[in-house]
């Protein structure tokens, strides 16, 4: 983790000396030298360039990488960004861009693209091209079909090594990530996985079936692929077959792609948390980025109306106490740090499928102990410092209960939220926060207001 971590601070700042450097050559009009050093990088280094820089600078460093490279740094490019460079090009110029990329990432550009655009680019493509691209669109893009890469292998179990990798020297070129060969009958059925390892190693009189892995799960083309990356993280996979109802087999999903899932599912829950599209653009204009945030704080607003309102029925109470006024944020505050910890942990653990109704009801007792652990502790030591404060203990008892109630509530909220929201098919990541923040605010400010009340009144 920490190797990587020093590798994307080392690629930040490559890119941020390049940016430098672009932002000078610009400056002076020396485009001939940003081409010279743009095609000079790898298409990651392209495409990360590209990613950092603001839209109207992206759209001219697009116009000077050469034509051979295009293809390359297109698939390696965010979707918002990737459609803004692609949303001026001509059909056919797209189809000769992605004619030597594999179908599965040409299939992942286009559905980036309006649905006309797409039917011209596969009308400009060559009809085998075409063909193969079309067999990945018709599956759902968020599952194992719309994932896979229909270019695969595929080797009868009767045949002898020795013919098996005479078979392959025949290829000019492996699939990518060929790292084993899928195992067919006559009738396409799947029947296993044989190693290059062992094709490279074994007996070349040896057959198909005597060194090949059975104890290989296939992948339906309509699993979610969320599905789908969670068994290659359990099973460390590199690579899994994709069969339809028949168990005949359609592609292959690479662990590159599974990295591509995962990247976005972390992106979903990060974005998701402050209510923000995952692939929201670090550099989109005010024009786009201003309505999409101005809609969550909408909600937020409507949801501190709701707070306050709560407020203002103690309105009576804060007046003839205005200590009350002073304590309340700290109230409400505790709460919504107690269960946003609680929260992130239960959406984490719904994303990796460990939290079912097996295991709810642990998990809540749990949270309940922890809420009043921690509700115990720090009401006895707010209590002190309010009792100090302003020399008045009855508002030291009353903020030590209404703390402890707070933070229970905030755990028990925090665990059940997700969960609730997950059967109303509502995102837990986009729309937990909110709730939670609504609820810790009014049971918070209900407790320790309706206690004032109570003991002043």
């Amino acid at each position: 983790m920490a190797n990587q971590t020093n590798s994307a601070e080392v690629l930040s700042n490559q890119t941020q000396n390049k940016l430098a450097l672009v932002q000078e050559a610009l400056d002076s009009g020396a485009l001939s030298s940003i081409r010279r050093m743009l095609n000079g990088l790898q298409p990651t280094a392209i495409a990360h360039l590209l990613e950092s820089s603001p839209p109207q600078r992206r759209v001219v460093l697009w116009e000077l990488v050469d034509k051979d490279q295009e293809g390359e740094v297109i698939q390696e490019l965010a979707d918002n960004v990737r459609a803004q460079l692609l949303s001026d090009m001509d059909s056919s110029d797209l189809a000769a861009m992605t004619e030597e990329l594999e179908a599965d990432n040409v299939a992942d550009i286009l559905q980036t693209l309006p649905d006309a655009v797409i039917q011209e680019v596969l009308a400009a493509m060559s009809t085998q091209n075409r063909e193969r691209v079309e067999s990945i669109l018709s599956y759902e893009e968020d599952t194992a079909g719309g994932l896979m890469d229909p270019d695969v292998i595929t080797v009868r179990p009767d045949l002898t090594l020795d013919v098996v990798l005479r078979y392959l020297r025949r290829h000019e070129e492996l699939p990518h990530s060929t790292y084993y060969l899928v195992v067919v009958n006559r009738k396409d059925i799947f029947l296993g996985l044989l190693p290059i390892l062992k094709v490279l190693t074994s007996d070349p009189n040896m057959t198909v079936r005597e060194v090949m892995d059975t104890d290989v799960t296939a992948l339906h083309f309509s699993m979610p692929d969320k599905e789908v990356a969670k068994l290659f993280e359990q099973h460390d996979w590199v690579m899994a077959p994709v069969i339809d109802d028949e168990q005949r087999v359609l592609g292959r999903i690479t662990i590159d792609d599974v990295v591509d899932v995962i990247r976005e599912g972390a992106d979903h829950s990060l974005m998701s948390m402050a209510g923000l599209e995952e692939d929201a653009d670090t550099f989109a204009s005010v024009a786009k980025t201003a309505p999409r945030r101005a809609i969550w704080l909408g909600i937020n607003l409507l949801t501190a109306i709701i707070a306050s309102s709560v407020i203002n029925l103690f309105q009576g109470t804060i007046d003839k106490v205005v200590a009350l006024a002073v304590l309340m944020p700290i109230v409400a505050s505790m709460g919504g740090v107690a269960g946003s910890q609680t929260l992130t942990v239960v959406i984490r653990g719904m994303a990796l499928g460990h939290i079912g109704r097996a295991n709810l009801s642990w998990l809540l007792s749990r949270e309940f102990q922890i809420g009043l652990f921690n509700g115990l502790i720090w009401a006895a030591l707010m209590a002190g410092v309010a009792g100090w404060w302003f020399n008045d203990t009855t508002i030291a008892g009353i903020i030590a209960a209404a703390m402890v109630i707070n933070l229970i509530f905030a755990a028990l909220a925090g665990a059940l939220l997700p969960i609730i929201l997950k059967a109303m098919r509502i995102d837990p990541a986009l729309a937990g926060g909110v709730a939670l923040t609504t609820v810790t605010d009014v049971v918070g400010f209900s407790a320790f207001l309706g206690l004032a009340t109570y003991f002043y009144a």
